[in-house]
């Protein structure tokens, strides 16, 4: 047993000396921080690619969640990654109560100096910086000996602490690395000067006793990692990156680094708000295992949990990826009962099958926001209330949408409203217009669709009607002969649902389709009372991104040569 430890189960740190940014925002130092990665590792679930618009308007809002850390993007993955990582460092970065604004760099020092130069208008900027560190990885990725990743971490971490005086160090697929061999390169990043470490589960493998034990072990033969901050990453492919982060959390990591709905490549990370409710929720229990006193009822993270809910809908919305009803915490029956039993206890004391407040993650049964006799500056009010920072232009194209929606519904919740200007930030330079949509259908029916479309290079309508399945098949049909000469896509997924309750209810609708020239993959949502006409939009949006990203093409950070630029 180390010295930090007292009795079995507890595990009491040596006393956190506050950081530059504890001091300057009053955080407790000895919080769990949050490290929200959903605009760089989030955004690498497939299709989910974000504008910098997009970026700037999930950034603002992670800041009012009050997360730590945002990781806003790879800077050197492409020229628009690293212009919404300095546009968010310049205006997230320096608002009153900042989180740290960070940036990914491969152990690479074209990499570094990029991400520095995007993330050094931040007033608290952040390098984060790895390498692979598994036998796996180093034989067949980096093709590196252990010495040279060793040498190579010493440098680059040297290098990053040179221009910043916040660098994170990650050993990438550090679980499937032999433990005496992670703690030599920890030892030598911490010696470099790195000032948080990171254990990152790359592929969702291990299971909570196995994190524990690795954390604890590295506790106790790290050298200098009293001084530091130990974080996890973690994915969750075996359904237990929740589990494991509160594993380690047990165990003397201070710090998780999650996404917001969990999103994520392949099975997604670990999702933020699961893992801060269960700190809240369980905060006695965490307290004792912490070595804090289990009646102090003070939170142990700085995230406003009332944020939660509306943070969950907006990243929801702008990528596109849908939230199952069933997912805990921010899933639309996370607080619904159906069982008469349910029902009747929940009736007589809420508490018999509710452990948290439905009101606080911010969800609330006060929907109605607006009226169709409100005015634009309401309209603002409202918006900025909800976290939204809009141009006059789109302000503008916004309020014009919320009118029409008033004319046609009696109530226009703050879901409703949500989902407008969504639509309005997801807007993206067009190459294919939509300019009409006339759908025939019914019993014993061709289903016909008549679309009308600009291809923006041509600047000529073009109309054509197709026949298909469905309304919203003969329309993707339509579309598709108009665009066979400049992309090819197929439809992969089609999601609907419901916005609000009622038959008068916005229908949002996501679609993600495949390039057939690069394989990639891109969503595309929109929303309206029609639901054909969503789909129809959600589509063409889909291929709008796909000819925007083709033209800028990004690096990942982990796949092809491990010296790529």
């Amino acid at each position: 047993m180390d010295n930090t430890e007292t009795i079995t189960g507890v595990v009491k740190l040596p006393d956190r000396t506050p950081t530059k940014h504890d001091i300057a925002t009053g955080r407790d130092p000895d919080r769990v921080k949050i490290f929200d990665t959903t605009l760089r590792d989030g955004e690498q679930s497939p299709g989910a690619s974000l504008t910098a618009d997009e970026k700037m308007v999930i950034a603002r809002q992670l800041a009012k969640l009050g997360v730590d850390v945002i990781e806003a993007g790879f800077p050197i993955a492409s020229e628009g990654d690293f212009t919404a990582v300095r546009e968010i460092a310049k205006s997230v970065g320096n608002r009153d109560n900042p989180p740290i604004i960070c940036g990914l760099a491969r152990a690479l020092e074209k990499d570094i100096s990029r991400c520095y130069e995007a993330v050094k208008h931040a007033a608290f900027p952040r390098i984060h910086t790895f390498i692979a560190t598994s036998d796996l990885h180093m034989a067949y990725k980096l093709k590196k000996t252990r010495e040279e990743v060793v040498e190579i971490t010493k440098e680059t971490v040297t290098y990053a602490r040179s221009l910043c005086e916040d660098v994170e160090f990650s050993a990438e697929d550090a679980i499937r690395s032999d433990p005496d061999f992670l703690c030599e390169v920890f030892s030598a990043a911490i010696e470099a000067g790195a000032t948080t470490i990171n254990v990152p589960d790359t592929v969702g493998y291990t299971t909570p006793s196995e994190f524990a034990s690795l954390i604890r072990y590295l506790r106790r033969n790290v050298r200098g990692i009293d001084d530091v901050t130990i974080s996890v990453h973690g994915h969750d492919d075996l359904g237990m990156a929740v589990a494991n982060f509160l594993s380690a959390v047990e165990n003397g990591a201070r710090q998780m680094e999650c996404t917001i709905n969990g999103i994520g490549e392949r099975a997604g990370n670990a999702s933020l708000e699961e893992v801060v409710m269960a700190l809240h929720v369980r905060r006695q229990f965490y307290n004792a295992r912490m070595g804090k006193d289990n009646k102090v009822d003070a939170p142990l993270t700085n995230i406003v949990h009332k944020e939660i809910h509306h943070t969950s809908r907006m990243v929801s919305n702008l990528t596109g990826m849908l939230v199952q009803p069933n997912k805990a915490i921010v899933g639309a029956n996370a607080f619904a009962h159906e069982s008469g039993i349910h029902q009747d206890g929940v009736l007589k004391h809420r508490q018999t099958y509710e452990i948290m407040d439905a009101q606080s993650i911010g969800l609330s049964e006060n929907s109605i926001v607006l009226g169709k006799h409100s005015g634009r500056h309401a309209f603002r009010t409202r918006l900025v209330n909800m976290g939204y920072e809009v141009t006059d232009e789109e302000l503008e194209r916004a309020f014009r949408r919320f009118k029409e929606l008033a004319d046609i519904k009696k109530e226009v919740s703050e879901a409703d409203l949500q989902s407008l200007v969504n639509d309005e930030v997801r807007l993206v330079k067009e190459a294919v217009k939509l300019t009409r949509i006339q759908i025939q259908c019914g019993y014993h029916i061709i289903p016909t669709a008549t679309i009308g479309l600009i291809l923006v290079d041509d600047d000529a309508e073009k109309t054509v009607t197709s026949t298909g399945t469905g309304p919203v098949d003969s329309a993707y049909n339509a579309i598709n002969q108009v665009i066979e000469d400049i992309i090819h896509v197929t439809l992969l997924e089609y999601k609907v649902s419901s916005v609000s309750k009622g038959i008068d209810a916005l229908g949002e609708v996501a679609v993600r389709v495949q390039d057939g020239a690069t394989g990639n993959q891109y969503i595309g949502a929109a929303a309206n009372t029609d639901i054909v006409v969503a789909s129809v939009q959600a589509y063409v949006n889909a291929i709008n991104r796909c000819q925007l990203n083709n033209k800028k093409p990004k690096i990942h950070p982990q796949y092809g040569n491990a010296n790529s630029v």
